[in-house]
């Protein structure tokens, strides 16, 4: 190689985001290896006891678990696309948070209103990265139109898919995921929340 030439390296460019991503395929291996154990004890959220540690840690890894590679790998494409730009802006420790609330808002409605229906997987978090991409471009006193048609299209959407469409979605966590994200992004936005 010669003195002008420079190397390309791959950099971590996205702790955050990479980190749960590479955390979601482990606990999916984890699952298929255990015969779905895994996602019971840990990876999904349902209607526990109150006196069982593992309800407490299914509350946050529910986000983790997903029901095969065609579920997982939906939601990681759209979290390493959209991720890495949020963390960027937001920092790395605002996009955990993010991730944490999303999975404990989610999580506890679903327990608290859901108790017969078993929630795992990503989804929630895409939809609160969907709403908080949308806030990326917001100036003092004006609502981007982008977060306007973001937010008719993909929550309008849900909630008609919840209504008239009878599937194993949880369009309610789409929902919810996708306020937190909104609630967040107005936050963070208005340097309400420091970005480390």
């Amino acid at each position: 190689m010669s003195k002008g030439s420079s190397s390309i390296k791959i950099s971590f460019n996205s702790p955050v985001i990479l980190g749960f991503t590479a955390v979601c395929f482990a606990a999916l291996i984890l699952n298929w290896f255990t015969g779905g154990i895994a996602n019971r004890m840990f990876f999904s959220v349902y209607h526990s006891s109150m006196l069982s540690p593992f309800t407490y840690i299914r509350f946050i890894g529910h986000v983790f678990g997903h029901a095969g590679w065609e579920h997982l790998i939906g939601n990681a494409m759209l979290i390493l696309v959209v991720g890495p730009l949020l963390e960027e802006k937001y920092g790395s420790s605002n996009i955990l948070f993010v991730i944490l609330a999303t999975a404990l808002v989610t999580g506890i409605t679903n327990f608290v209103f859901f108790p017969h229906v078993q929630l795992l997987g990503a989804s929630g978090v895409v939809f609160a990265f969907i709403l908080l991409s949308s806030f990326t471009g917001i100036k003092e006193g004006t609502i981007p139109l982008t977060l306007v048609l973001v937010a008719v299209l993909y929550i309008g959407q849900q909630v008609l898919d919840g209504i008239l469409i009878r599937d194993n979605v949880s369009n309610l966590t789409h929902i919810l995921g996708g306020l937190v994200g909104a609630v967040l992004g107005y936050v963070m936005n208005k340097n309400k929340m420091n970005r480390y």
